[in-house]
Parts: C-alpha cells; sequence; structure tokens
C-alpha cells in the first residue's frame, strides 16, 4: 500500500469535501427550480456572480498575485470549460431530467478524464486505475438505480446537457493542471468567475429579474445561498487544491461520493429506507477511489518531488 504525505493528504480532504457538498447542492437545487419563477439559467447566473464577488471580497485579505497576461488568456478558457458550460449544461441539465439520471451520468466523469488523460497527457491506463472506476460505477449505479424503476421523469435532451457538462469539466480538470499549480486557488478562481460573469451572465440577466422574488419562501432563499456559497464557492476553492495535489483520474473519482451523500441525506429526512444494497453500494465507491490513488501514473516524478501518495 502506497503511503499518503501530508501534501496529498490535503488534496484528498478538499476533493472529499468539496463532493460532500455537491452532493446536497443536487437536491437543494432541484428544490428552488421547483419554484415556477426560478429557472435554471437564473440559478446559473446567481451561481457565477455570487462567486465572483465572493472571490474577489476574499482576495482583498490575501497577498494580491500579478497573473500573466497569456496565463489571463489561459483562464478565460478554463472558465468557459469549468464554470460556463459546465455550470450552465449540468444546472440545465437536471431541470429537465431526473435527478437519477444525472446521477447516473456523473459517475461516468472519472472513465471519461481516465481517456482525455491518456490521449493529452500520455497518462496511462493501468489495471489498478481500471479496476478502482469500475468498483466506483458498480457502488454509483447499485445507488441510483435502485430508484430508477419508480422514476417517469427522464428526459433526452436534459441526459444529454449534463453527458456534455462532465466531458467540459473533464478536459478543465486534465489541460488546466499546471495552470492551477502556479497561482493560488482564490486567484484563479476570482479570475475564472469574473471572465464567467462578463460574459455568461448578461445572457442570464432576464431569468434572473423574471424571479418573483416576493413570492418566495424563506426556504428558497436559504437554498439559493447554499448553491452559491457552499456548492460554488467553497467547492470551486477546494477543487484547485485537489487539481494542485492529486492526478486529474484520483480527483474525479470523488464524483463518486456525491450519489452516497444524496443517499445519507434521503435517509436522514426519511425520504429513503436503509438497505444492506446501500451499505455495499458505499463500501464500492469508497474502495474505488482508494485503488485508484494506489495506481502509479507518468506524473508520479513529479509529484514525488512534494512526497505524494
Amino acid at each position: 500500500m502506497r503511503p499518503f504525505s501530508r501534501h496529498t493528504l490535503a488534496g484528498h480532504a478538499a476533493m472529499l469535501v468539496a463532493n460532500i457538498i455537491w452532493g446536497f447542492m443536487a437536491p437543494v437545487s432541484k428544490y428552488v427550480m421547483n419554484f415556477e419563477s426560478v429557472s435554471s439559467f437564473a440559478v446559473t447566473g446567481f451561481r457565477v456572480a455570487g462567486a465572483c464577488v465572493l472571490f474577489w471580497i476574499a482576495s482583498i485579505f490575501l497577498k494580491n498575485e500579478k497573473v500573466e497576461r497569456k496565463d489571463k488568456i489561459r483562464l478565460l478558457f478554463a472558465s468557459m470549460l469549468a464554470v460556463m458550460f459546465n455550470q450552465g449544461l449540468f444546472v440545465t441539465g437536471v431541470s429537465m431530467t431526473s435527478p437519477v439520471d444525472a446521477s447516473v451520468i456523473t459517475t461516468f466523469l472519472p472513465v471519461i478524464t481516465m481517456v482525455i488523460s491518456a490521449v493529452i497527457l500520455s497518462e496511462p491506463i493501468t489495471f489498478l486505475k481500471v479496476g478502482g472506476i469500475v468498483l466506483g460505477i458498480s457502488g454509483a449505479l447499485i445507488l441510483v438505480l435502485t430508484a430508477a424503476a419508480t422514476n417517469s421523469s427522464s428526459n433526452i435532451w436534459g441526459d444529454l446537457c449534463c453527458i456534455c457538462a462532465q466531458f467540459s469539466f473533464a478536459f478543465y480538470v486534465v489541460l488546466f493542471k499546471d495552470l492551477v499549480a502556479k497561482y493560488s486557488p482564490i486567484t484563479v478562481m476570482k479570475w475564472m468567475f469574473l471572465f464567467a460573469t462578463l460574459i455568461f451572465v448578461p445572457f442570464l440577466l432576464p431569468d434572473m429579474a423574471a424571479v418573483d422574488y416576493s413570492t418566495l419562501p424563506s426556504t428558497a432563499y436559504w437554498g439559493i445561498v447554499q448553491v452559491v456559497v457552499g456548492g460554488t464557492f467553497i467547492c470551486y476553492f477546494l477543487i484547485p487544491v485537489g487539481q494542485h495535489r492529486l492526478r486529474p483520474t484520483v480527483v474525479v473519482m470523488y464524483n463518486y461520493v456525491q450519489p452516497v451523500v444524496a443517499t445519507v441525506a434521503a435517509l436522514a429526512v426519511g425520504m429513503d429506507t436503509f438497505s444492506l444494497w446501500k451499505v455495499l453500494a458505499a463500501v464500492l465507491i469508497f474502495a474505488g477511489v482508494f485503488t485508484v490513488t494506489q495506481s502509479r501514473a507518468k506524473d508520479d516524478v513529479v509529484i514525488n518531488n512534494h512526497k505524494s501518495e
């Protein structure tokens, strides 16, 4: 078994916390969008603009980093993949299809990332990596497909939006690993969300203005706050921490934590019942994440300079 260093433990902790928060965010977003005047575009606008403000406020309390002009151009493209396309497509997809479909689709992000990493970074596809992904997919599918029999709200266009969102985020994780390592998480995200706000949000303003704010209950406002602060600001702060310390395939393996969190939340509020299948699913998912972390990759030489996993 390969030991975990303090450097990589921070990366694993960041990815675990981010995906736990994201596990809660999907049902919260769905709840907010159940109000007729709140569209998926409005929720996306709240996320992007709100996170932009929070990241720039946070940057005031940190040492200012000078970002090179060429890197700002790369941050623009990173913003398109990780914020504009990923958030816009996924939130739209969730609003059109069922949470079950969306959960199934997110489980294929590690497979997509593994293939892209192999093609672009020449990162080898090892038996451990494939085995870990198979374990993770098996556990995630057990969780989400147990609910599929009673679900009738699937939508092919919504499913396609969710699939495209996964491809977008996978390309971001692989293509911009070096850029994320160069600057602090706050610096990276404040520029990415600024670009997204300037380019993307103007198209979303009509939907944001169309929300009937006077009729929304306090729970809807708290839901929006959770989506902006927890599901966007905190998570997008933690993602670069994981990217800087872990390989792309390991980063996205934590996606499998989200169905577990969603199931635990449903059990806690009485929306689901306990079963041994759910225990088996959780064991398979975390066994899959651990197995992938044990696989050596081409960039281990670089990572080992920081006493990597």
